[in-house]
């Protein structure tokens, strides 16, 4: 497991950990091109990715900090930057890397809060993380154990993001130190890492278990309860039972085998859930009435044209229960979109 508060190097902060998803590459790239070669501290990207990706590539273009792609065991070096690649957790352990296939958390591997939680353990007090573009709310638990354990917080601008909701979702669960456009941030860093970092407190337990469980160190019954309590929800992964997170921020789940979950990932779940039941039903009653016009037809040219009619009476009905699910599908919200014309993550 990691260690609690290492604070080995200076007294500043020296380790900057930041989230993005979607819209959040451009302002990744700026970000990085605007640090100057000499950054007394490492930096630590986490992005979104599916089973492939040239990310570290395309932020060596725009960075004036050399960009390593993550491998488990490389010594973290100051004036470096090291982002996530696909299929693992990117987590910190004292001075190196370690890449973990843990459980996917909000449905992705590599996630955002692991990153944060890992290096709030290890570093406390000489942690900055930011949280830029990106939809739902990964990135905010993360945030939150990052403030608990006496690191600097620093989020995008909402109103600058392309996508706002990651941003806007981390404002309202934390007391953020610094929230700026994304033209500034690459000089607020450069600042920020330069004052001393706060006294590191004792780190949470419940901080240093979700980090055991993203390492694969740790996943059980007997784990989630001390997280939490059982709830009536069902992952929607491996469709076991979901335990609520208690830790005072928003609402989170995870199940017995570890994978994570905000509250507003499971809702979009949900909706998706129901809008493929949808689709299902429309595919169901278009059949149902093909099928009926068809043996219609071979009543008839039996001369049985009242079972032919009444077949033909029960395609019409099919035709209208399937217009009727058309209709909920056009007229249909998407669960996110639903959540942002809310104001909701």
């Amino acid at each position: 497991m990691v260690e609690q508060g290492n604070t080995r190097g200076s007294g500043n902060h020296h380790v900057v950990v930041i989230g993005a998803s979607a819209g959040g590459l451009q302002v990744l790239a700026q970000l990085l091109s605007e640090l100057p070669k000499d950054l007394p501290a490492s930096v630590f990207a986490v992005m979104h990715v599916g089973a492939s990706s040239h990310l570290a590539q395309v932020l060596s273009h725009a960075s004036t900090l050399p960009v390593l792609p993550a491998k488990s065991g490389r010594v973290i070096e100051p004036g470096h930057v090291y982002v996530a690649v696909p299929g693992a957790h990117m987590l910190i352990h004292d001075s190196h890397l370690l890449l973990r296939r843990g459980p996917r958390e909000n449905f992705a591997r590599p996630a955002i809060d692991p990153l944060f939680r890992s290096a709030a353990c290890t570093f406390g007090g000489a942690v900055i993380g930011v949280v830029l573009s990106g939809a739902l709310s990964d990135g905010t638990s993360g945030l939150r154990a990052i403030k608990r354990c006496g690191g600097l917080t620093v989020v995008q601008d909402p109103s600058d993001a392309a996508v706002p909701s990651m941003p806007r979702a981390a404002l309202r669960a934390v007391c953020v130190d610094h929230v700026a456009k994304a033209a500034e941030l690459g000089q607020l860093l450069d600042r920020l890492v330069r004052t001393p970092a706060a006294e590191t407190p004792p780190i949470p337990a419940e901080i240093r278990l979700e980090t055991a469980i993203a390492a694969h160190e740790l996943a059980s019954m007997q784990t989630n309860e001390q997280l939490g309590t059982p709830s009536r929800f069902i992952c929607p992964e491996c469709h076991g039972g979901l335990w609520e997170i208690e830790d005072g921020g928003p609402l989170r789940f995870r199940c017995h085998v570890g994978h994570a979950y905000n509250g507003d990932t499971i809702l979009v779940s949900k909706g998706n859930d129901a809008e493929t039941m949808l689709w299902k039903l429309l595919r169901t009653h278009q059949e149902r009435a093909a099928l009926a016009r068809r043996m219609a037809a071979e009543e008839k040219s039996d001369d049985r044209l009242d079972l032919a009619n009444t077949l033909l009476q029960r395609a019409h009905e099919y035709d209208e229960d399937a217009e009727i699910v058309r209709r909920l599908l056009e007229n249909r919200t998407s669960p996110s979109e639903e959540l942002d014309e809310h104001g909701s993550p």
